[in-house]
């Protein structure tokens, strides 16, 4: 039920964090279970009155119940089913505390729900037990749920819910293992290939491309079950959408697998752009015609102090909104950002800790400095271009 995507999201399960963004998760807080912050998006909310007026309207046809029971039987079991999903988290949050990885946070959404981890497992056997621990919840749920079914009388608003409660949460535990990214099983094999091949990326990237064929597998036997009349179009739209979430979360995984491979490409002294200072007071005219004679590709403009001191760079998207008749009577200060206000990065960064460093502080452009010494500028383009040289990007000046 869950996530990659993002941010990385999967079907069911764990954010790779490493790779993501800390601030996907795009949910509203509703509060903490032990310690563990928990937040619900938007479309869990439509989930809900959609299971409430479908779910309804079924109890109130089976248990011949009056139109207002039905559908607050109907509200009772979204709220059950909800418990089902957090339970379901709240396995790989737990697991992934006991080996000492810290949990952001988990969401629910629409289908189901993910928890974001602050790091990756850090071996093949943490990776899988985080992974499956998910589903080994939603598996003991459903058999509890199962023994509730049995016990309760038939017929009963209890013993629907129990009996809706066991088929869900088992078809859940049983999807979820499924061998493909997003899936939690997905990650589990991935835990396999990487204890096998000793490549966590690759082992990534192969299990996302077992979770794209499985996407594509499901749409055919949904689409199969729908000729065949087993399947109602409403139940054929949302197995679309989930094919739509698994494919989409599986070719993330690939993508990211790549990416992080290239991680040592990020070398920040082939990457950092030579600075061209001009005093300040410089009209803009003046300064674009500098760097135009420079011999040095991909020169940034800065602007300097009168003691030589670096204080701005020139902001390029500011630079050409001005008008071309304008730039010999607007001083270069005036379309320039504080060197204080950019974000700075020591040379000696491994490309991880880059990427690690651009994700914790978004921005277009970095100063790179040795000791107290700027000696470029880091485009977040250039290091996009690195990451995924395939994706056509803007030219930039």
């Amino acid at each position: 039920m869950a996530a990659p995507r993002r941010g990385l999201r999967s079907i069911d399960g764990v954010d790779d964090s490493r790779r993501q963004p800390r601030t996907r998760r795009g949910g509203r807080p509703v509060g903490q279970v032990l310690g563990i912050p928990i937040f619900v998006n938007g479309s869990m909310i439509l989930l809900a009155v959609l299971v409430t007026y479908v779910y309804g309207n079924y109890v109130r046809a089976e248990l011949d119940l009056r139109d207002p029971f039905g559908y607050v039987v109907g509200f009772g079991f979204v709220l059950c089913l909800l418990g089902s999903v957090l339970l379901h988290e709240l396995g790989h949050a737990l697991t992934a505390r006991r080996f000492g990885i810290g949990v952001r946070g988990i969401t629910l959404e629409l289908l189901g729900g993910w928890t974001e981890m602050d790091r990756d497992a850090p071996t093949p056997r943490v990776d899988a037990l985080v992974s499956l621990a998910g589903p080994a919840v939603s598996l003991v749920l459903g058999g509890v749920a199962t023994a509730a079914t049995l016990a309760l009388p038939d017929r009963t608003a209890a013993g629907q819910i129990a009996f809706q409660l066991a088929a869900s949460n088992i078809l859940v535990a049983i999807f979820n293992v499924l061998p493909g990214l997003p899936l939690d099983g997905g990650r589990a094999l991935r835990a396999g290939l990487w204890w096998l091949i000793k490549d966590r990326d690759r082992a990534t990237e192969a299990a996302g491309w077992a979770g794209r064929v499985l996407a594509f597998g499901t749409g055919m036997v949904a689409f199969w079950l729908y000729r065949l009349g087993t399947l109602t179009l409403l139940g054929m739209l949302f197995v679309l959408l989930v094919v739509f979430t698994l494919w989409q979360g599986a070719g993330q995984s690939i993508r990211l697998a790549r990416m992080t491979r290239r991680f040592p490409l990020v070398k920040l002294r082939e990457l950092a752009r030579p600075l061209l200072t001009v005093p300040a007071g410089t009209p803009l005219g003046e300064a674009q015609r500098r760097r135009s004679q420079d011999p040095r590709p991909n020169v940034v403009l800065a602007v300097s102090d009168s003691a030589g001191n670096l204080t701005a760079l020139v902001d390029p998207i500011a630079a050409e909104r001005v008008p071309v008749d304008r730039r010999p009577w607007v001083a270069v200060d005036s379309v320039s950002r504080s060197r204080d206000a950019v974000p700075a990065l020591p040379l000696d960064l491994s490309g991880e800790q880059v990427v690690r460093a651009l994700q914790a502080h978004p921005a277009a452009q970095y100063v790179v400095t040795s000791g107290e010494d700027v000696v470029g500028v880091l485009r977040v383009g250039d290091v996009a271009q690195v990451l995924e040289p395939r994706r056509p990007t803007k030219q930039r000046k």
